[in-house]
């Protein structure tokens, strides 16, 4: 009976090593980073009070961080109705993982016709693909059109026979718009400024035509973030693209599907599925400082992995009582 007892003791010793027994021991392995021993706890007390922020905060993410991004959301969305500080992070990054990107930006509407931006990059070409995949779920219902822009005063080099193809194996029409810009007309704008805003005309001149009330732009993460810090470091204002852009001027509503998709992700998928690489010959790309952009994310992810994260949420949580007052 003894042995029995000091055997029960030892194994008792040794469990309690396997997972967290108590609120406060889940919340150290949770600091550490050691989520699979702590989730049960979490579990637990999530289960027990299914209205508190914090308990379903804790276990969303040890799920997020377990690998269980379906058995994340619900803890997650009480966390963000709560308003438990970077609950909203941690949903979009369920939503992600989870493929609910019209959840995470509410992008798609009853009836919207949306017309997709196609340059013929990886990005564009996987927006096509996962909207029109996501056209034939019957809610909400929206159509879809893709417009390819030339612009003829670069000599880009595009396959439009495999960009025409591309959209039709998901059902989507294909529109090719050709237009032009002149580099002297405003000496103070960049190249790539110019032909940017052109191609963005050209975008509205097509979604008009064809009775869009949409444009979906191929942006990611990376671009939304990369953004960020270029406006940051050159233009002295915390501003970037928007994941949804209401233009009353135009009655045009920009939208960006991909918004909580990292590039990384993205490349993985043009692999997959053996996206044809566009030839493209720009005599300003080497203008461009996104490249440099690039590196500099990489070396805060270096720094700290979650800083792409912590980015994201910092553009929705300002705190103004702790900056300068503004000078006018």
């Amino acid at each position: 009976m003894k042995r029995k007892y000091i055997l029960f003791l030892i194994c008792s010793f040794f469990l309690g090593g396997v997972s967290a027994q108590t609120l406060e021991q889940a919340r150290t392995l949770f600091t550490k980073g050691d989520y699979e021993k702590a989730k049960p706890v979490f579990k637990k007390y999530a289960k027990s009070q299914p209205s508190n922020g914090n308990y379903n905060y804790w276990y969303g993410v040890c799920c997020l961080k377990t690998g269980e991004a379906e058995e994340a959301v619900k803890p997650l969305e009480m966390a963000v109705k709560k308003r438990v500080a970077s609950g909203q992070l941690y949903l979009g990054q369920a939503y992600n993982d989870t493929y609910r990107f019209e959840d995470a930006v509410n992008c798609f509407e009853e009836g919207d016709k949306i017309l997709i931006g196609l340059s013929g990059g990886k990005d564009s070409l996987a927006l096509v693909e996962l909207l029109g995949k996501r056209v034939r779920i019957y809610k909400p219902r929206f159509s879809v059109v893709a417009v390819h822009v030339v612009m003829k005063n670069i000599p880009y080099q595009s396959d439009t026979a495999y960009l025409k193809a591309h959209c039709e194996a998901y059902g989507v029409p294909f529109v090719q718009y050709e237009t032009a810009f002149d580099p002297v007309t405003d000496t103070r704008k960049s190249p790539c400024f110019l032909c940017s805003w052109n191609r963005r005309k050209a975008l509205f001149t097509v979604a008009k035509e064809h009775g869009c009330n949409k444009i979906a732009l191929g942006h990611h993460m990376d671009d939304i973030l990369e953004t960020l810090l270029m406006n940051v470091t050159y233009q002295g204002a915390f501003s970037t693209m928007p994941p949804r852009l209401v233009m009353k001027k135009f009655d045009m509503t920009i939208i960006r599907p991909m918004c909580l998709v990292h590039e990384a992700d993205l490349v993985e998928l043009a692999a997959l599925h053996s996206y044809q690489k566009q030839v493209k010959n720009c005599p300003y790309e080497s203008q461009s400082s996104r490249s440099d952009m690039k590196g500099i994310l990489r070396q805060l992810e270096e720094m700290n992995p979650e800083a792409r994260y912590s980015l994201w949420g910092s553009m929705t949580n300002v705190q103004e009582e702790l900056l300068p007052d503004k000078i006018d």
